[in-house]
């Protein structure tokens, strides 16, 4: 699946967001290794805090499918802004991907693309935690 389709498939979830608080509608579509898409959208609560994002919403649902492995994601908002990943959702990706992991951004007009480890340099990683108990 290419960009342009993957784009589409996050701009169909964006239909369905539910923002009245922010009125900023995100979409997002996640594939997995296997060719499958999973999408999401952002889900706003009056604690901001409690609200889940596009991207963290596709992801849970593909990793409660079984799915750990994945390609590559696609991210809009209604502004067609070129919104990429929030660095908590950037993290979250971390975990199961790699660096050279694509994501692409929508800003109407074409699609711009990162890999996660350009957004998210230096993450934390299982490798970087310490692992050692404390004296």
């Amino acid at each position: 699946m290419d960009a342009d389709q993957l784009i589409a498939e996050a701009r169909e979830a964006l239909a369905t967001a539910y923002a009245p608080y922010s009125e900023y509608q995100v979409g997002a579509a996640l594939l997995t290794a296997d060719g499958t898409v999973y999408t999401g959208c952002n889900i706003e609560n009056a604690n901001y805090s409690n609200s889940l994002h596009a991207e963290e919403v596709a992801v849970g649902t593909a990793v409660r499918e079984g799915h750990r492995e994945f390609a590559a994601l696609a991210v809009t908002s209604a502004a067609r802004d070129g919104v990429t990943p929030c660095g908590m959702c950037r993290q979250t990706l971390a975990e199961f991907c790699v660096d050279e992991f694509e994501v692409h951004c929508d800003t109407g007009d074409d699609v711009q693309t990162y890999t996660l480890g350009t957004l998210l340099p230096d993450t934390i990683s299982a490798e970087t935690l310490d692992t050692e108990e404390s004296p």
